[in-house]
């Protein structure tokens, strides 16, 4: 387990719903009324400190989005571990004629904590081969291997 320093100015810090979630509920200190294909940056706030070699992805909530198309922006937003401000979360409303509301006190979204490596970028004059190559967007086909379309 990684310790996280949490600075609160709501009244909720972020917090694992069961036992063994990757991703811990961010809850909004605001309310906001999303009109169909609107979208909005909502506090939460929480700022955190992560130890160095960590970072923090905010991910959307599956039932948000499943049941009223509540999704954010930028997804997944990753928190640096060297940021030091409030967790803000740019959801949208991919419902094309229902709003939604959020309510100070809703879990809008989750934050997931992890180990990142850093990489060093060495400039060659070509790369080493692959069996996929250069194959990009769609590359691989859209139908199992061998099934018949």
């Amino acid at each position: 387990m990684t310790d996280v320093e949490v600075l609160l100015t709501g009244e909720h810090e972020p917090g694992y719903a069961h036992p063994g979630d990757a991703g811990a509920d961010l809850i909004a200190t605001e309310g906001v009324v999303l009109g169909p294909g609107e979208r909005a940056t909502v506090g939460t706030g929480t700022a955190i400190a992560l130890p160095d070699g960590y970072a923090a992805f905010v991910v959307p909530r599956s039932g948000l989005a499943a049941r009223h198309g509540i999704t954010i922006v930028n997804s997944p937003g990753t928190v640096d571990a060297g940021y030091r401000g409030e967790i803000r979360v740019t959801l949208l409303n991919t419902d094309r004629t229902e709003p939604y509301t959020v309510a100070a006190g809703d879990r809008i979204a989750q934050l997931v904590v992890m180990p990142v490596s850093r990489a060093r970028f060495i400039r060659v004059e070509r790369l080493p081969g692959s069996h996929r190559g250069e194959g990009g967007f769609g590359s691989t086909g859209y139908a199992q291997q061998g099934a018949s379309t």
